[in-house]
């Protein structure tokens, strides 16, 4: 089985985030279409198949590192917000959509929350074959 890392990020993405509409675990709920993502964003996504693009991100990310938590994945989806003649600063991204596609991939079986020291999810075996079975 070849590494994650091995494949381009990109079309490994959307590959993941088609199989994953397939499973029913993952449904977008009515008020994504209103809500902006981060605080840095000026307006709502109008991306199509946007929540399944998130989850295939951010179980990509769960892979990759190994054990990730809601703060660590709102950091790595924030961004610069414009704040007119201020400096632009960095702003973590909102966590309740980071925080509602992790419990979605506890319901399908994917990930687990992390036992010992390190607090967040990490992949069960199930995961790890559905996400390593994606690209063949």
């Amino acid at each position: 089985m070849p590494d994650i890392r091995s494949y381009e990020p990109g079309k490994y993405n959307t590959a993941l985030a088609e199989a994953l509409t397939k499973v029913p675990a993952f449904k977008q709920p009515e008020w994504v279409a209103f809500v902006k993502t981060s605080p840095h964003k000026e307006r709502p996504t109008f991306e199509e198949h946007f929540w399944h693009k998130r989850a295939a991100s951010i179980l990509r990310q769960i892979s990759i590192h190994g054990v990730i938590g809601v703060n660590r994945l709102r950091s790595r989806y924030g961004g610069k917000k414009n704040r007119g003649m201020k400096p632009a600063t960095f702003r973590k991204a909102g966590g309740k959509i980071i925080r509602l596609l992790l419990q979605q991939t506890e319901q399908a079986g994917f990930t687990e929350k992390a036992k010992g020291k390190k607090a967040g999810r990490q992949l069960t075996e199930q995961g790890k074959e559905f996400l390593a079975g994606v690209m063949k």
